[in-house]
C-alpha cells in the first residue's frame, strides 16, 4: 500500500502530472489542428469523420492489449515509449504540413499510428495511480489528473489556434510536436523509479485476455457503468468531437472560435474536476454517476439547439461541467475495488467502453452531414435517444444507485 502523503509532495505523482501536462496539450493541439487541417485544407466534412476514425480504430483494436500490457511490464516505461514514438509521429505530420505534402491517405495512416500507440498510454497511466498514492487519495487525485487534463485542453486549442492564425497550421503541429517530446522526458523511467512489477502467472495473453473480461463480467457495478460510459461518450463526447469543427464553420466561425468551444468544454471539466478534488464523496457515487449523465444529456439536446457560436460556447461549458460527475465518481470507485494484479486489464475494458463507440459516433455525424442532413438535427436526436437509454438504466440500477 503507498505511504500517505500530501499529492503535491509525492515526487511520483507530480512528474506524472507535469508529463500529463505537455501529453494532454499537445495531444489537444494536435486534435485542433488535424480537425481544422481537415475541414479547410480538404473541404470535407467526412474528411473530419474519418481522421477521427482512423485515429480511434486502430487504437480501439490494441485497448485491451495494451491492459494486458500495462500488468506484465512497468508502466511508466509503457508511458515514455508512447509518448517518444508520438512525438516522432507528429514531427513527421509537421514535415508533410510544412512540404504542402499532406494527402489524406498519409493523414489518416499517421492518425492511426497516433491512436493506436495511445491504447497503452491510457491504461498504463490510469492503473499506475492505484499504485503511487494512497487508497483514500484515490478520488483527489484523479481529480487532479481530471483538471490537469481539462487545464491542457484549455491550453492547447487555445495555442493551436493562436498558431494557426498568426503563424501557419504547420507551426502549430511544430509546437505540438515539442510538448509531446517535454512529457516524455518528464515521464523517464529513472526518474520515475516505479516499484518492480509483481509476480503474476505465466499464461498466454489470451487467457489474460479472458481473466480481464471474466472479472468485469463478474461484477454488476463495473457493467452497469460501462453503459454508463458508452452512452456518455456515443451520444455527448463522440458526437461533440466531430461537431464543434462543422459547427464553427457551418456559421462562418474562424479558427480561435473552434478554440473557444474546445476550451470552453475544457473550462467546465475543469471546474468540475475542482470541486470533486476538494470534497471527497464517498455514498452514492453510483447516482451521482447517473446523474451526471442524465445532465450531460440534457444540456446536449439544448445545445443541439442553440443558433449562435456564442450561445454554443456557453452550452458546451455546462456539458464539460456535467461529464466530470459521470467519470470521476465512476473510476475512483472501480480503481478502490478492482485487484491490483489485473488493475490494466480492466481499465482498458473501461477504456474501451468509453471510446469503442467513438468511431461509429464520428461516421454517423459526419455521414448523415454528408447527405444534407443538418448537423444540429443530428445532435438533437443523438441526446434524445441516449435520454431514452438513461431511463432504461436508472430504472434496473438500483444496487448500482447505492454504492
Amino acid at each position: 500500500m503507498p505511504e500517505e502523503m500530501p499529492l503535491m509532495r509525492n515526487r511520483t505523482f507530480v512528474l506524472m502530472f507535469i508529463a500529463g501536462i505537455f501529453a494532454v496539450v499537445g495531444f489537444s493541439m494536435f486534435l485542433t489542428t488535424v480537425s481544422w487541417f481537415a475541414v479547410t485544407e480538404m473541404d470535407s466534412a467526412m474528411a473530419v469523420g474519418l481522421v477521427l476514425m482512423a485515429a480511434t480504430i486502430p487504437r480501439l483494436v490494441m485497448m485491451v492489449f495494451g491492459g494486458v500490457v500495462a500488468d506484465k511490464y512497468k508502466k511508466t516505461t509503457i508511458m515514455f515509449i508512447t509518448n517518444l514514438t508520438q512525438g516522432v509521429l507528429l514531427f513527421v505530420l509537421y514535415l508533410f504540413v510544412a512540404n504542402d505534402n499532406l494527402t489524406l491517405t498519409i493523414l489518416l495512416i499517421l492518425a492511426g499510428l497516433f491512436g493506436m500507440l495511445d491504447a497503452f498510454f491510457g491504461p498504463a497511466s490510469t492503473s499506475l495511480i492505484p499504485k503511487i498514492v494512497a487508497k483514500k487519495q484515490l478520488q483527489r487525485a484523479n481529480a487532479v489528473f481530471q483538471g490537469a487534463d481539462q487545464i491542457s485542453f484549455i491550453i492547447g486549442p487555445i495555442i493551436a489556434g493562436l498558431m494557426m492564425e498568426t503563424v501557419s497550421i504547420a507551426g502549430s503541429f511544430l509546437v505540438a510536436t515539442i510538448l509531446v517530446f517535454f512529457s516524455a522526458i518528464f515521464i523517464f523511467p529513472p526518474l520515475i523509479k516505479e516499484a518492480a512489477v509483481g509476480e503474476r502467472i505465466s499464461q498466454s495473453p489470451l487467457q489474460d485476455l479472458k481473466d480481464g473480461f471474466h472479472y468485469v463480467r463478474s461484477s454488476n457495478f463495473l457493467l452497469i457503468g460501462l453503459v454508463v460510459l458508452i452512452t456518455l461518450n456515443f451520444f455527448v463526447f463522440g458526437a461533440l468531437h466531430v461537431a464543434i469543427p462543422l459547427l464553427v464553420d457551418t456559421h462562418g466561425g474562424s479558427p480561435l472560435n473552434l478554440s473557444f468551444m474546445e476550451a470552453s468544454l475544457g473550462i467546465g471539466m475543469l471546474l468540475g474536476s475542482v470541486i470533486l478534488g476538494a470534497y471527497t464523496i464517498k455514498r452514492r457515487r453510483g447516482a451521482m454517476t447517473l446523474y451526471g449523465l442524465l445532465a450531460s444529456l440534457v444540456l446536449f439536446i439544448i445545445f443541439a439547439l442553440v443558433p449562435s457560436l456564442t450561445w454554443l460556447t456557453i452550452f458546451i461549458f455546462f456539458i464539460g461541467f456535467s461529464m466530470v460527475f459521470v467519470y470521476i465518481p465512476f473510476f475512483t470507485v472501480a480503481q478502490e475495488n478492482t485487484d491490483g494484479h489485473i488493475m490494466g486489464r480492466v481499465m482498458s475494458i473501461i477504456f474501451l467502453a468509453m471510446n469503442g463507440f467513438d468511431p461509429v459516433s464520428y461516421g454517423l455525424v459526419t455521414g448523415l452531414v454528408a447527405t444534407g442532413v443538418s448537423v444540429q438535427l443530428v445532435l438533437f436526436g443523438l441526446g434524445v435517444a441516449g435520454l431514452l437509454i438513461w431511463f432504461i438504466v436508472f430504472l434496473r440500477a438500483k444496487q448500482f444507485r447505492e454504492v
